[in-house]
């Protein structure tokens, strides 16, 4: 099951598909991140790694 590499939370298989990087992280969920910024956050924090 594919879980949010910064919280651990389980996301979805589509929430994977769209927000996991080339590698399959996920750096931002709903979970530790506003909804609206997903993208931008999981972007910063990956620039951050």
């Amino acid at each position: 099951m594919p879980e949010c590499n910064h919280c651990g939370a389980h996301v979805s298989d589509q929430f994977a598909r769209v927000f996991a990087d080339e590698y399959g992280h996920i750096r931002a969920c709903p979970n530790c991140s506003a909804n609206a910024g997903i993208a931008e956050v999981s972007k910063e924090r990956a620039h951050e790694a």
